[in-house]
């Protein structure tokens, strides 16, 4: 891995999850040393939490289309219910 790595908050949901995909598959092998292994995973934790912030805000922009009864279209905020 490099040494210079971009702060989590600075990367796209999908470059976050590829490496914290990478992260999990070095720490499997277990071939990594102690170190680096506690260093990973620490990564790996601000990695998944940027992760589920980036879906979190996302599903706040969703919104749903919706049609009335007179043939109306109207977009409404996504329910979590449904």
């Amino acid at each position: 891995m490099s040494a210079k790595r971009i702060p989590v908050e600075n990367l796209t949901f999908e470059a976050a999850l590829d490496e914290l995909q990478g992260l999990v598959k070095n720490l499997e092998s277990g071939q990594t040393a102690l170190e680096e292994s506690i260093t990973a995973y620490e990564r790996g934790t601000a990695l998944k939490n940027h992760c589920e912030r980036k879906l979190r805000e996302a599903r706040a922009k969703i919104e749903k289309i919706s049609i009335g009864k007179d043939g109306t279209v109207a977009l409404e905020p996504f329910d979590q219910q449904e």
